[in-house]
């Protein structure tokens, strides 16, 4: 405060920094500083999904596997909240997918549908979107090239499917030539 202000102005003053103070306190409660918790969960989210959404028992084997020390509670919490998972417990009350005169009975991840789809060219030199659809859920995973090749498959499936969902027992597709190819067959 200034000592050459009027006696008014100073209590003026005084009071709007007293107000601004009372507004800037914030009470401990009231601000969630549990960090590790946050923490936690999220390494209880990347197992789950890195584990391809199992269940409790085997994300927490996957994790520990690996070196990642979780608790069953987070996991669980995790789990629980998890769309994915929300949508392969409400495919499986739902009858079987009807496909090529068949009913798939696939459990989830265990069967995925992949095209691809031709879009402009993006400024990035992507004019292709290669398709995954997982049989059992209708999830989509997509995977945007500049070229429908093999190649390009084996990369997508690799980082849209297999990384996050497990290894498939089917793939199935229309045929074409970047699907019947030598690097696929192997």
């Amino acid at each position: 405060m200034d000592a050459h202000v009027s006696k008014s102005r100073a209590n003026e003053e005084h009071h709007n920094n007293e107000q601004v103070d009372k507004a800037a306190k914030v009470k401990v409660s009231q601000v969630n500083l549990d960090w590790q918790h946050k923490g936690e969960v999220f390494l209880a989210r990347w197992a789950h999904d890195a584990s391809g959404h199992q269940g409790r028992d085997a994300t927490y084997r996957w994790a520990r596997d690996r070196g990642v020390d979780l608790t069953m509670d987070n996991i669980s919490q995790v789990i629980h909240n998890c769309e994915t998972c929300a949508a392969i417990k409400q495919a499986k009350r739902v009858k079987p997918l009807w496909y090529g005169g068949r009913w798939l009975k696939y459990r989830y991840g265990e069967a995925w549908q992949i095209d691809y789809i031709t879009l402009p060219q993006t400024r990035q030199g992507k004019r292709y979107v290669l398709t995954m659809v997982e049989a059992t859920t209708g999830w989509l995973e997509t995977y945007p090239v500049p070229h429908a090749t093999a190649r390009n498959t084996i990369l997508g499936l690799e980082k849209q499917v297999l990384w996050r969902h497990g290894t498939p027992e089917r793939i199935e597709s229309d045929n074409g030539t970047y699907f019947k190819n030598g690097l696929i067959n192997t």
